[in-house]
């Protein structure tokens, strides 16, 4: 008996990004190689609302965002000493250009936490660290807003080569100040879920006054975020502890591959994948020499393009239209009774994802 299936168009409606001039983080690059929009990030889920600035600078959403409390599935792996890259769109999905309109002025700063248990352990709460900020450039006379924009919403970081192995969340935060006279500054955060390859394992020391929580690391009424923009008084207070210097390796140096750097084990991005979508994979359907068989992997196809659409976040469903073609050639086979198969087995799909930035900039720690 044949069984047609298909993806609802409502689910890909459901992918249309709107914006309002606001910003999201979206894409992670190690070593100048994007991972893919979305993967190993954790953003809003909301295409509607997901450039929205967090409403409450008290509220868990400090943290890395609304929904970033909840786990992605996969976590990039990078070197200690290595170059991490984010990008902010002022367009999720890249249907428009643009990371940030040019009158939200402000900061910029990079956190991070290391986590034991990525999927389950809190990402709000204590154990925060500042890496870096920047805020008003007297030199330049740019905000770091704008030397974002300039570099069209990338901020690159060199990973401490100190930071200790492990599953480290590492959240650039930007901060817009276009109505903080009016009391709404505006916090735009994310977070990246990276397992830092090193051969040092020992735990950093950090003082109490710079390991903080977020939300509590900052306030309504702080200097920082109450700043005028149009009558400014100079200096600008940056918001938050002070940067922790990570300190050098006790030996020296590190090595980031070999027997001596643990191994990651959570959240690693299977190599049997034919297409990825941000989080989600397609892996290879059954193989099947009859009827049946041609038509249960035609349904363990579409199942996946399913959860493909559903789980997509804002930044585009590319990967699951790819894997819906091959659901279609699959299905279509059935129908003629060609029932080897599956066509074209464990070849790579071609997915067109929204072309990088050409020129990746340098990191602002280096």
């Amino acid at each position: 008996m044949k069984r047609h299936l298909s993806v609802t168009l409502a689910i890909v409606a459901g992918l249309v990004v709107s914006a309002n001039a606001h910003t999201v983080l979206t894409t992670l690059f190690v070593e100048d190689t994007t991972q893919g929009d979305g993967t190993c990030v954790r953003m809003p889920q909301d295409p509607n609302s997901c450039t929205d600035p967090v409403e409450n600078v008290m509220g868990n959403d400090m943290a890395c965002g609304v929904d970033g409390q909840t786990a992605v599935a996969f976590t990039c792996p990078a070197p200690a000493g290595g170059k991490l890259t984010f990008e902010f769109r002022e367009w999720a999905n890249a249907e428009q250009p643009g990371a940030l309109d040019a009158s939200h002025k402000g900061p910029c700063a990079i956190y991070a936490k290391q986590v034991h248990d990525m999927a389950n352990d809190m990402a709000a709460g204590p154990g925060w660290i500042k890496l870096w900020d920047e805020g008003y450039d007297a030199a330049t006379k740019k905000w770091c807003t704008e030397k974002l924009i300039a570099n069209n919403g990338l901020l690159s970081f060199e990973i401490p080569e100190g930071l200790p192995a492990g599953y480290w969340l590492f959240r650039p935060e930007l901060l817009a100040l276009h109505e903080a006279d009016k009391g709404d500054p505006q916090f735009y955060v994310g977070c990246a879920q990276v397992f830092v390859q090193s051969s040092n394992t020992a735990a950093l020391a950090v003082p109490a006054d710079q390991s903080v929580s977020i939300p509590g690391y900052v306030h309504a009424s702080d200097a920082g975020l109450t700043f005028n923009i149009y009558t400014p008084s100079f200096p600008y207070l940056l918001p938050g502890p002070k940067v922790f210097a990570v300190p050098p390796p006790s030996n020296g140096e590190v090595e980031t591959s070999g027997p001596s750097v643990p191994k990651q084990t959570q959240g690693v991005i299977p190599s049997n994948y034919i297409v990825k979508n941000a989080n989600w994979i397609g892996v290879e359907v059954p193989d099947y020499k009859n009827e049946d068989g041609c038509w249960a992997s035609s349904e363990n196809c579409w199942k996946q393009a399913g959860t493909c659409y559903d789980t997509a976040p804002p930044t585009g469903d590319a990967g699951c239209a790819a894997w819906e073609k091959k659901c279609n050639g699959i299905q279509a086979a059935c129908d003629v009774g060609n029932f080897q198969g599956p066509p074209n087995k464990g070849k790579k799909l071609t997915v067109k994802e929204p072309v990088p930035p050409a020129n990746i900039p340098r990191p602002v720690n280096a």
